[in-house]
């Protein structure tokens, strides 16, 4: 692949994936706000009691395979369909399992409700192992494009049934038929746009290939599943769903900001660092790149997130969710420098390390584990508080393995993201201290005012400071419009 055709992809790549996040976290903040007020904590907490499942369930399907067919180099039918079969049949027996073992996980939570509505949620894990190997197509090639019409729009039927349930007193079980719609929708969709189809031929030969590389992603993405979903869990063994439902909905907003950020890069990250990844320099180079843009964008997006997490909860979704904002403020900081652990990890799979991939994040866990037990008694606030500081100090430890792979100085990357971390809380303190200034009571006049002046402080600091990374987006964004 020549340099500038690697540039026009990756850049093309970031512009239908930033369109794509922007796209779906419109959508999801026009039917959050509809569902939030409609339903109840509560109701959030019983599904996000299920979470652990689902999550453990979605990576035994894929089994790692996904990922390893986008790092081969080269793939021919008989990989692509070869992981369609395996992921039809794990997606089958997981739901066997899962639907015997509803009542267990009902008596664990002391909510006999959980039968049947973990029986219906999942469904959804049988319904996505249809396609698992088409989703793997889209990302190898690039398609962005497509991947964009396809979730848009299986977000778009899938949150009007949400509504239309959500309305009619469904409850909890509107957010469970808006889960499985989603994956049906898409399953079809990604169906419609690859035009690649399973054959009755299966060989064994392609999984064996990847299973090494595949099963240490399958182990990981466990143990990240558990990390992602412990608070869950734990809040719904010792504490009431309503603090679930709360710290459901604070990850959900934090999320929203992120999926936006991450889906500009993480689908294009992967491919284009392991196309380079026989030269060092290069790859290096191209990291660099991607860790600027990166923190050009999530630094200001996410700590402006928290900035005005008091004002968008209330406007959106009632005051009734006011608990939830410490929570959503705390991961927010969080949601900031993940984009920048997950390039550290795509460089790690670039080069084949799953196993680096691994240990580091079973070892994670565990301490993450064992901070965020020692203070469940002091409740969610600092349950959340220090798991954020863990994640934080390790993008260290993933620095030090991806610095022996590509020979980069931990000053270098400093230098990279530091100036717009400077930059997004210097505009967030002078905001600060403006808004105090003002005395604006009006919430809604509070809101507007605090994203106008931030964004164009920010964009102001990065004008007049020469940021080349905003000259190139600013020339890119040029370009697309004329075209």
């Amino acid at each position: 692949m020549a340099e500038q055709t690697l540039k026009e992809k990756t850049a093309k790549g970031f512009f239908w994936g930033g369109l794509n996040g922007g796209i779906q976290q419109l959508l999801n903040l026009f039917f959050g706000i509809f569902l939030a007020r409609l339903l109840s904590p509560g109701d959030y907490g019983m599904i996000g009691m299920l979470g652990i499942f689902m999550g453990i369930a979605t990576v035994l399907q894929d089994s790692g395979f996904g990922t390893a067919l986008i790092s081969r180099k080269e793939i021919k039918h008989e990989d692509y369909n070869s992981v369609f079969w395996f992921s039809l049949s794990v997606g089958c027996i997981c739901y066997v399992v899962l639907f015997f073992c509803a009542p267990l996980i009902a008596s664990f939570y002391d909510k006999p409700e959980l039968t049947n509505l973990s029986r219906v949620l999942f469904l959804w894990l049988l319904i996505s192992s249809t396609s698992i190997a088409h989703s793997a197509f889209l990302t190898k090639k690039l398609m962005v494009r497509e991947r964009t019409k396809i979730e848009v729009s299986a977000l778009f039927v899938s949150g009007m049934v949400g509504i239309i349930l959500a309305y009619n007193s469904f409850a909890y079980w509107g957010i469970a038929l808006q889960t499985v719609t989603h994956a049906f929708v898409g399953s079809v969709l990604r169906w419609y746009y690859v035009k690649w189809r399973p054959t009755f031929s299966f060989d064994l030969k392609p999984l064996k290939e990847m299973f090494s590389f595949g099963v240490k992603i399958m182990f990981t993405s466990i143990f990240g599943q558990i990390n992602a979903n412990i608070f869950s869990v734990l809040l719904g063994r010792f504490y009431k769903e309503d603090q679930v439902g709360y710290y459901t909905q604070g990850n959900k907003w934090m999320m929203m900001g992120y999926n936006f950020i991450w889906g500009m890069v993480g689908n294009v990250s992967l491919p284009v660092l392991s196309e380079v990844s026989s030269d060092v320099e290069r790859q290096r180079q191209v990291f660099r790149k991607m860790l600027r843009f990166v923190s050009f964008i999530s630094f200001p997006a996410m700590l402006g997130l928290a900035f005005v997490a008091k004002e968008l909860i209330v406007i959106s979704v009632s005051d009734k969710w006011l608990p939830c904002v410490p929570v959503m403020q705390l991961m927010c900081v969080w949601g900031a420098v993940m984009p920048i652990s997950n390039l550290y990890t795509h460089v790690l799979l670039s080069h084949g390390k799953s196993n680096i991939f691994l240990y580091n994040t079973i070892i994670l866990g565990i301490v993450q584990l064992a901070v965020v037990v020692s203070v469940l008694s002091l409740g969610i606030y600092y349950m959340v508080l220090v798991f954020m500081a863990v994640n934080v100090v390790w993008l260290f430890v993933w620095h030090y393995f991806v610095a022996k792979q590509i020979q980069i100085r931990l000053v270098n990357v400093f230098k990279d993201i530091m100036p717009f971390l400077l930059l997004s809380i210097g505009a967030l303190g002078i905001c600060g201290v403006l808004i105090q200034f003002l005395s604006v009571d009006n919430i809604y006049q509070l809101f507007i005012l605090k994203v106008l002046i931030v964004s164009a402080l920010y964009i102001a600091m990065l004008y007049f400071s020469g940021a080349v990374i905003f000259k190139e987006a600013l020339s890119f964004f040029r370009g697309r419009l004329i075209d």
